[in-house]
């Protein structure tokens, strides 16, 4: 098995900067790139903000800040991220962003480099057939925000050898991850059963069986969810709950999957949740407001 020492992260927005702060603090090398040199910086800031939370709650101490955040260096070229014995593309659920930055890869790699993606839902098979190395080729899904999730699900494509999974595994716990081994199948574990749940509370909400604050509260208080799918899918980005919905919807061939009308209206008014400063929420206020 390759011994992993440096990782390489595509993506600097908040899965790849959740990446990075977990490798750091997990002793590795680590190497972030995004297609914009702003992204990068303003990653390395968030990233600083959120250890220095950790250390104001006890979690880590102030050296294992400092080392950690010493460990990660920014990579403005796509081509530096060759030199990590791990990459991991972090990038928009896109499947075809996706390949295109493995393709514009492969010429950077050493022999020896594992490729993972975090993709949230796309093919890990066909993601793999876009590389040279399909068999040292895995899907690593870290859950958001990625300091305090413990899970990571691993996924193999058809051609992974056993090698890179046993690898992936032992890398993911080295980081203090617990694993769960999903098959290659549309949108895995966590979001087969997760964003159709999101999907559905928005059908209740454009059917008007609830209001926003009154389906978030029901799930919230009825079901012991710590946020309500509403909340939530603002939360993850309401453009990546619509791409997870197509994924299982074209994947899949069930009318069960079909996107909420609702939801591709908010995505076309670029209402995308959080990142955006509205989604079924209004955050641009001091507090939330719910927008229908």
């Amino acid at each position: 098995m390759v011994q992993i020492r440096s990782v390489g992260i595509i993506g600097a927005g908040q899965m790849g900067s959740g990446i990075a702060h977990v490798c750091a603090l997990g002793g590795y090398d680590v190497l972030l790139h995004d297609v914009s040199a702003d992204r990068i910086k303003a990653s390395l800031a968030q990233i600083e903000r959120n250890m220095s939370s950790q250390v104001g709650r006890g979690l880590i101490d102030e050296e294992a800040m400092k080392n950690g955040l010493a460990r990660i260096k920014p990579a403005e070229e796509l081509q530096q991220i060759g030199k990590a014995d791990l990459a991991i593309e972090a990038a928009t659920e896109d499947e075809e962003v996706k390949k295109t930055i493995f393709k514009a890869l492969a010429p950077h790699l050493g022999p020896d480099t594992l490729l993972a993606s975090n993709t949230s839902s796309i093919s890990i098979t066909r993601l793999a057939s876009a590389t040279d190395r399909p068999e040292r080729f895995i899907g690593l899904h870290f859950m958001n925000p990625v300091p305090l999730m413990k899970l990571v699900e691993i996924i193999r494509g058809i051609a992974t050898d056993a090698a890179t999974y046993e690898t992936a595994v032992g890398f993911a716990k080295s980081l203090g991850k617990t694993t769960a081994n999903a098959e290659d199948f549309p949108a895995f574990i966590v979001n087969r059963i997760l964003v159709p749940m999101i999907n559905e509370a928005i059908y209740t909400l454009y059917e008007g069986v609830g209001t926003v604050e009154a389906i978030d509260t029901a799930m919230k208080l009825g079901a012991n969810h710590p946020m309500g799918p509403l909340e939530l899918g603002d939360f993850i980005g309401l453009d990546t709950v619509l791409s997870i919905m197509n994924v299982l919807y074209e994947g899949l061939a069930d009318s069960k999957y079909r996107p909420c009308p609702l939801l591709v209206k908010y995505v076309e008014a670029g209402w995308l949740g959080r990142k955006a400063g509205r989604g079924f929420y209004d955050y641009r206020g001091d507090q939330p407001v719910p927008t229908r």
